[in-house]
């Protein structure tokens, strides 16, 4: 009778410390499921903070720049339409009589605009060495109205000085952060840099700058570079081909006309 009772006291044990083992792996089980359940809570709610935020960001720069597409590589493509273009009195570079006209609207701190004189100009300009009278308009719309009234007041002095600095300008595009530095980059170029200083801090030609920016808006230019060949439209730092098609088209209709 006695062993039989010390059997029952030791299967009741058993029975306790079992329940006792289920209890701890229950309670790990729920404070693991809770306790990751509660971070991935929180780390939903910060995903979605930060999914807010970035699209009210995106609202706020959509707004405040509500017509400008500055994006200039969204139309790779010229349009039909031809259009009526002024190379107003802009630096031009090119015989007067060239079959070609390309007027660019383009700003010296646009990432875009830089890319197409480092990768395409230079190569275009010498497939159609004596075709092409090329101008340059000013559309700053990316921070350059300093380096455009630098570059004007630079083409007051002549035109092989414009594009001297035209170039020099695309090429240092990282350090056109002051008056003086785009007055130091003019230095080595034979340019009078004190009378660069004045026409600079006067403001000299704020009005013509004004003004390639309205004949641009004018023409639905929103971003740049924007291109007119010969009146027609192409948006964006597109590669050789893209223009290529464009003006041997061009001339073959000259040809054929």
């Amino acid at each position: 009778m006695m062993e039989q009772e010390h059997q029952a006291l030791r299967v009741q044990d058993q029975d306790r410390g079992a329940s006792r083992v289920v209890i701890v792996l229950i309670t790990a089980v729920l404070f693991f499921v809770l306790g990751y359940g509660a971070a991935w809570l929180a780390l939903g709610a910060a995903v979605q903070e930060q999914v807010g935020l970035r699209e009210t960001v995106r609202t706020a720069v959509a707004e405040s720049f509500a017509g400008l597409d500055l994006r200039a590589e969204a139309a790779p493509t010229a349009t039909p339409t031809v259009l009526e273009v002024s190379v107003d009195d802009d630096p031009a570079f090119g015989p007067e009589d060239a079959p070609i006209t390309i007027v660019e609207f383009s700003d010296f701190r646009c990432g875009f605009c830089g890319r197409f004189h480092a990768q395409t100009y230079g190569p275009l300009m010498e497939k159609y060495e004596g075709l092409i009278r090329f101008v340059y308009r000013d559309f700053p719309v990316v921070g350059g109205e300093r380096a455009a009234l630098a570059a004007e007041c630079v083409h007051d002095q002549g035109e092989d000085l414009f594009w001297a600095y035209h170039d020099v300008l695309f090429a240092s595009q990282q350090s056109l952060t002051s008056d003086d530095a785009l007055v130091s980059l003019a230095a080595d170029l034979g340019v009078d840099t004190e009378a660069l200083a004045t026409c600079l801090a006067d403001e000299v030609y704020a009005d013509e700058v004004q003004k390639d920016f309205a004949d641009g808006m004018a023409l639905g230019v929103r971003g740049t570079p924007a291109f007119f060949i010969n009146g027609r439209a192409v948006i964006g730092a597109q590669p050789l081909a893209v223009f290529q098609q464009i003006i041997d088209a061009e001339l073959a209709a000259q040809e054929a006309g």
